[in-house]
């Protein structure tokens, strides 16, 4: 009976609320933006804005130029000295020892049958660093 009186009260109660005008109302629009003083109606832009350095769309630098170029031609004489390194330990005819001297580096690559170990020498600070590399060469 409880429960039958709880489900008839909340059924009126829907009804009545059902039945009830909705009430809302508009909410106004009020941007926000940090350009503005805070006042909508005063639109203050802010001076405050860090902007970047201006620069003369005409200014070269030729000193920093003349270093990329160089920077760029050492970059393609590097890589196409460790392509005949590659090339001469890995190629077609490849060598079983060598040594390569570049500017205060030496190299030194001693081929085995199932690696090749590539000793690399700073004359300079007498730093060596070693590196093994497989072969990956199946026997016959």
């Amino acid at each position: 009976m409880k429960s039958q009186l709880r489900s008839a009260a909340l059924g009126a109660s829907l009804i009545v609320f059902a039945a009830s005008p909705a009430l809302a109302q508009q909410i106004p629009y009020q941007p926000v933006d940090l350009g503005f003083d805070g006042s909508p109606a005063k639109p203050v832009r802010s001076l405050a804005i860090p902007k970047g350095p201006r620069r003369d769309p005409n200014f070269r630098n030729t000193n920093a130029q003349a270093q990329i170029f160089a920077n760029q031609l050492q970059s393609r004489l590097f890589s196409a000295l460790s392509w005949r390194i590659a090339d001469a330990i890995f190629g077609d005819s490849p060598q079983h020892h060598g040594t390569i001297a570049v500017g205060a580096q030496t190299i030194v690559f001693d081929r085995g049958l199932e690696d090749v170990t590539l000793t690399i020498t700073d004359q300079a600070t007498g730093e060596v660093t070693s590196i093994v590399v497989p072969t990956f060469v199946e026997a016959r």
